[in-house]
């Protein structure tokens, strides 16, 4: 499992050293209770000495000098195929909003570590963007897959054949707008994912005043009509949101459990201030019998706009 440790201090501001804990709490549980072989990729000198300090010595976890804007590496990192193939994208900052130096440069650097070449792809897209059941049916939002700041004139079925070539998908999904104030333009990781083949979790709105509401109804309703690659009705489970979770201003943040990381052994779940997450973990439980299910804060993550699964980007063994 690769994943982005926060390294640049002009970013992070008064959230680095939270963040960093953060992070380094993610990397213990993933080669504990996760069974991961853990590849942390620092951006920065002064990352990769506290990264040192903090997890230097813990087992299974590889520290990785490497040149990033920034930690999203399910974004700017290569996605592997089950063969163990690097797949690499454009990457134009999220349309264009947060253009980093060496962040178009993270799959290469990943590939490349990793072993193997990278095959390009000439098109813009951010792992985020697109949840997969591993049997080719890949989930999406037309909010993100199909704005032209990423790719003008794309269509659904231009976008269905572009991954179809690169990634074997058979069969989108497509689902509307992700989360309020959610600066990638409504990534679908924030909002539904495959937890098995022909099953997808989506968010339930939890107490008053949920500004994603709408949003997760919107997509069970579709979703609940619905069928997978195989041709199998899917089963929607609703998983209890966190709710309105306010940036400090008085605005929601996309704040999301949706954002959990399957791990080899595992699956941790990002928990935020103010809400325990414990429904949340009790659902995924259920949907995840074989794994132990973790709840950990993510909070000082979330205010550099994600979470787990945004710094994160799973190699095959």
């Amino acid at each position: 499992m690769w994943l982005g440790f926060p390294s640049h201090a002009e970013l992070w501001e008064d959230d680095l050293a939270a963040a960093q804990h953060e992070v380094a709490a993610l990397a213990r549980a993933l080669a504990g209770p996760g069974g991961e072989r853990v590849r942390l990729m620092t951006g920065h000198p002064d990352g990769e000495a506290a990264a040192r300090r903090m997890l230097g010595d813990v087992a299974g976890i590889e520290i990785v000098p490497g040149r990033f804007g920034d930690i999203w590496l399910r974004d700017t990192g290569p996605i592997f195929d089950a063969a163990g193939r690097a797949h690499g994208f454009r990457f134009n900052g999220w349309g264009g909003k947060y253009e980093l130096q060496h962040d178009d440069t993270v799959a290469e650097q990943i590939a490349a570590a990793a072993g193997v070449p990278l095959i390009r792809h000439d098109f813009v897209l951010e792992g985020g963007a697109v949840d997969h059941d591993g049997l080719g049916t890949v989930l999406t939002t037309g909010q993100c897959l199909l704005n032209r700041n990423r790719n003008p004139g794309w269509t659904e079925a231009v976008a269905q054949a572009a991954l179809a070539e690169a990634l074997g998908a058979k069969k989108l999904l497509w689902l509307g707008e992700g989360l309020l104030n959610d600066h990638t333009d409504g990534h679908v990781d924030n909002l539904a994912r495959f937890v098995a083949p022909g099953v997808v979790a989506c968010p339930i709105a939890w107490g008053r005043g949920d500004p994603n509401a709408a949003a997760y109804d919107d997509a069970a309703r579709r979703l609940a009509a619905m069928t997978d690659a195989e041709g199998r009705p899917l089963t929607v489970a609703r998983i209890p949101s966190p709710g309105f979770v306010d940036s400090g201003e008085g605005r929601p943040v996309p704040a999301s459990h949706m954002n959990f990381l399957i791990a080899n052994r595992a699956v941790i779940v990002p928990i935020y201030e103010d809400q325990p997450g414990e429904f949340a973990v009790q659902a995924l439980e259920h949907l995840f019998p074989d794994r132990q299910v973790i709840g950990l804060p993510s909070m000082a993550i979330l205010t550099g706009g994600g979470s787990f699964h945004c710094i994160t980007q799973q190699e095959p063994a």
